[in-house]
């Protein structure tokens, strides 16, 4: 006798998702069976559009380093806002600039501002500037999550490292990038983040000069946005109509100081007026 083993439901129930070969990512297939079962989606499985900012650049020079950024934030191809900043002044001698997800990343310099203060007046004492930099990796690596769910903060840390003045004041400015994941690298020279990144450090590679006094380094910097700006849409160049500049913070052995808006205005106007000669600069 011939024993039939019923299926526990019929084929034709079961969700086509369930039945088509795809990758080995779980991830992938919930995106395509059950989208929202995935954390901080909606519905249909798409984040929500959020600001996000862009770009960095900073640049060492003589005096210490430099770290300029653009003023524009997008959501999706609108821009969210024009004036938006994204360079700030983190302790006396360092700065912090952001790009990703504007409103993670303004939470993240506010808190790691509060970090380094409370630090300091718990110990009594400053944090190195290499202490300062691993505090700002475990704050990334804490945000992991939500960056694998898209909503990414990649910082730019800087500074002038008082303790390496000591025996080699010429490298005193140092720049410290980092991954999603909360990684740490020190870069030497110049860098920069964000989505006009590419264009920003092209232009860098071919402006920079070692030993640079701080005021041909904001030169640099503002030079190297408006090459990304020219190429990149999230990306704003200076705004002469709206008084509108990139944010620049120097920090040298005197402290970290965030130029006026009015000096940055000059040295923008000079830029965009050397550009109408020479388009590629």
């Amino acid at each position: 006798m011939t024993v039939v083993r019923e299926q526990p439901w019929p084929a034709s129930a079961v969700p086509a998702a369930y039945l088509t070969p795809g990758t080995g990512s779980f991830i992938d297939f919930l995106t395509k069976a059950e989208p929202g079962m995935l954390p901080r989606t909606d519905a249909s499985g798409v984040l929500p559009q959020l600001p996000h900012g862009t770009t960095i650049v900073a640049l060492a020079c003589a005096d210490g380093v430099v770290m300029a950024g653009d003023r524009r934030a997008t959501m999706g191809n609108m821009i969210a806002q024009r004036d938006i900043e994204k360079v700030f002044v983190a302790d006396s001698h360092s700065m912090i600039g952001i790009a990703g997800t504007a409103g993670i990343a303004l939470e993240m310099v506010r808190l790691f501002q509060l970090e380094l203060e409370h630090y300091e007046k718990i110990e009594g004492a400053r944090l190195s500037l290499p202490g300062k930099a691993n505090r700002l990796a475990s704050m990334i690596r804490g945000n992991l999550g939500a960056a694998m769910q898209g909503l990414a903060v990649l910082p730019l840390f800087a500074g002038y490292d008082l303790d390496r003045a000591e025996r080699d004041p010429a490298h005193a400015g140092r720049i410290f990038s980092y991954d999603v994941a909360g990684g740490r690298y020190e870069e030497h020279s110049y860098h920069a983040v964000g989505s006009g990144s590419v264009f920003a450090k092209s232009a860098l590679k071919k402006r920079y000069e070692a030993g640079a006094s701080s005021d041909d380094a904001v030169r640099t910097a503002i030079e190297a946005l408006y090459d990304a700006a020219d190429d990149d849409t999230a990306t704003g160049g200076p705004d002469m109509n709206r008084n509108i500049y990139p944010v620049v913070v120097v920090a040298t052995a005197s402290g970290a100081l965030r130029i006026p808006d009015a000096e940055v205005g000059t040295v923008a106007a000079a830029v965009v007026a050397d550009r109408r000669l020479r388009p590629g600069g």
